[in-house]
């Protein structure tokens, strides 16, 4: 359970979770005043907000919050958390596609109905980069 009007992190945290943690798992979007209250009725798991187990923690995103709590060791995602940490903070010029993946997000949140239509929309070009690290990883 997040904010509605999801970009970066409010979009890979689910693609994230729906690929390697609960297939099933149910995502929620509502007004970023009520994250909290809806969470406790909903018994849902609310991230990326403040003060949450899963949300910015100093130079860290919601991405990275996940990772670890879940145990996510592996090196692509590693990677991926980079690029998507600088696309998610100020620090664009973190990885070389930490501004695309902004831009990207950007757009896809402009012409999306709403928060579950962007995941659909932007869920195959989170598992590209995801691609696009393993292989960078593989080629090292």
């Amino acid at each position: 359970m997040t904010r509605q009007r999801a970009r970066v992190d409010r979009i890979a945290c689910p693609w994230l979770i729906s690929r390697f943690v609960d297939r099933y798992a149910v995502f929620l979007f509502v007004p970023g005043d009520q994250v909290m209250a809806v969470a406790k009725r909903e018994n849902a798991i609310p991230y990326d907000v403040p003060g949450v187990e899963l949300g910015h923690h100093g130079d860290r995103c919601s991405f990275d919050a996940f990772l670890d709590k879940y145990k996510l060791d592996d090196s692509a995602l590693q990677a991926l958390a980079l690029i998507v940490r600088g696309a998610d903070t100020a620090a664009r010029q973190l990885t070389p596609e930490s501004a695309g993946l902004y831009a990207l997000a950007t757009g896809f949140q402009a012409i999306a109905r709403d928060d579950h239509d962007n995941m659909v929309r932007q869920f195959p070009a989170y598992d590209a980069l995801y691609a696009y690290c393993r292989a960078k990883i593989g080629a090292r």
